[in-house]
């Protein structure tokens, strides 16, 4: 189970090291301010949509340092893995051509047997 406090504190840590305000890193990870109020003040606990969308916007935040501050931050491999990613969607992409009615992979998640995950988006 994660420790709240010590989420609110990495959450801080996060935007303190970007130098974001709780409305600016709202408005980067795309929720409302007082989501962020709340969650810095424990009155409500993020939702898997709130921690991803973090993630998303900083990949420099590894999940598990995030949840249980096991690992370090910033990340440091993960700078060397977008440029990979970047590379598997435009080798598929140059593969198969598209069609108007063919659907297009938004996201792909991989996750590995010690709870990490790698996420691709194209």
């Amino acid at each position: 189970m994660v420790n709240m406090e010590d989420f609110v504190i990495r959450l801080q840590e996060v935007m303190d090291y970007y130098g974001e305000s709780a409305s600016s890193f709202a408005e980067k990870i795309g929720v409302q301010r007082s989501s962020i109020s709340h969650i810095l003040s424990s009155r409500n606990k993020p939702s898997l949509d709130f921690v991803l969308k973090i993630l998303s916007a900083y990949p420099e935040v590894d999940l598990y340092w995030l949840f249980n501050g096991k690992g370090e931050f910033p990340s440091t491999g993960k700078f060397k893995e977008t440029k990979k990613e970047t590379d598997l969607f435009s080798v598929a992409e140059k593969q198969q051509p598209k069609t108007s009615n063919e659907k297009e992979i938004e996201r792909i998640v991989i996750f590995y047997s010690d709870g990490s995950f790698k996420n691709f988006q194209n």
